[in-house]
């Protein structure tokens, strides 16, 4: 049965909207950011253009981030702030996209919690030890916000850099991040994973309302910061049917986005195979759908009543392919993402780590291109980008 639509509190005005919790100099309260375009799209306003970013920006297909990680792990890279806010910005002046997303992992809450993980290379992240009863949910530890201030400190240097493009503020969902912690590394199947959500849901939700105090404290700090949007990510939240996703999953991604919503600054949340959820993960709180390539944008419009902003969606596969075919599949999203009260473009999923960084900047180029017919023209793409080198 299809749930009422229930939309989150609207968000303010740009610019004035911005809440008093956050410090005078933030970025969306002394106007650097509120009136850029990602933030107005986020809003459901129109833009001349639409502004594009890509998950997985700053990452492996650049050589300048190649070349600063060499030699440092990771998670080491993730919390030095200098390093941390370096690649943040990287694909800012490489690309010339509307928005910087946090350099940063989603089991960066874990570690600065105290718990034992580490991302083995070309495993992805591996816990010490699997969190599956309940003397080992008892034994989590509480995250000291003292242990934050490698977060605080690098969007501080990114946001100084970045001027007047916003930086998104970044953290897996509840569901995702509980995952890796039972399972221990990743998984095809997540059979401790489900088996613990349907065998004894009371620990389930103690150990997911652990889950998201530390993922909230980590979003908010990144918000307070200087952060001025945020995406929760729920990766593999496609795993579950609408059902499970309802009872075991839901409660606590709105406890999270709940747990900023005070801040003024706008929440997108976004999964992998979630077309059936995107109602619900909307009703948790988001004010903007990421959208994943397995879903048109049309059709994620209509499913949420064409009240919602959108981003998304071009099929990172599509990266590889002759320029023509992404060129046609990239102009199909943007008509697909007109009817939208606003849409931010992005991919369905992550930047491969073999794309070629040159098609990256020549799909900005064409986005950036195509204007909204019914909004006047402005300058497109990030101050950096146009910074003489």
């Amino acid at each position: 049965m299809t749930q009422p639509h229930r939309s989150p509190d609207p968000l303010p005005p740009a610019g004035a909207g911005a809440s008093a919790a956050l410090p005078p100099d933030h970025p969306l309260v002394d106007g650097r950011t509120a009136t850029a375009p990602l933030v107005r799209a986020y809003r459901g306003e129109r833009t001349s253009h639409r502004p594009i970013w890509m998950m997985r920006q700053a990452g492996r297909s650049l050589p300048e981030y190649r070349a600063v990680r060499a030699g440092i792990a990771m998670l080491d890279s993730c919390l030095r702030p200098d390093l941390a806010a370096e690649i943040t910005c990287q694909p800012v002046r490489r690309h010339g996209v509307d928005a910087a997303i946090f350099f940063s992992d989603i089991v960066v809450p874990l570690r600065l919690a105290g718990v034992g993980v580490d991302i083995v290379a070309g495993v992805g992240p591996v816990m010490d030890h699997p969190v599956r009863t309940a003397a080992d949910v008892a034994a989590l530890p509480e995250l000291d916000p003292a242990a934050l201030a490698p977060i605080t400190e690098a969007v501080g240097l990114a946001v100084a850099e970045l001027g007047s493009t916003p930086l998104i503020g970044f953290a897996g969902a509840p569901f995702t991040v509980a995952s890796y912690l039972i399972e221990g590394r990743p998984s095809r199947d997540y059979v401790h994973t489900l088996a613990l959500l349907h065998d004894e849901p009371e620990l389930w939700h103690r150990l997911l309302s652990w889950v998201a105090r530390t993922t909230g404290a980590f979003l908010r700090a990144q918000a307070v910061a200087g952060a001025s949007a945020l995406q929760l990510f729920d990766s593999w939240a496609g795993a579950l049917t609408p059902q499970e996703y309802a009872v075991a999953s839901a409660p606590h991604s709105a406890a999270v986005l709940a747990s900023v919503a005070d801040l003024g600054v706008p929440r997108v949340h976004f999964g992998t195979r979630t077309g059936p959820l995107l109602v619900a993960m909307r009703d948790a709180g988001a004010d903007v759908m990421g959208v994943d390539a397995q879903t048109s944008l049309r059709q994620a419009n209509a499913l949420l009543g064409g009240h919602t902003p959108l981003q998304g969606n071009i099929d990172p596969e599509l990266l590889a392919a002759p320029w023509e075919d992404l060129a046609r599949h990239t102009l199909g999203v943007l008509a697909d993402g007109q009817d939208a009260p606003g849409h931010v473009v992005n991919l369905g999923h992550a930047v491969p780590p073999t794309t070629d960084p040159d098609v990256l900047t020549r799909l900005v180029t064409l986005v950036h291109e195509h204007p909204d017919p019914a909004v006047g023209a402005e300058p497109a793409g990030s101050p950096l980008s146009r910074e003489p080198a």
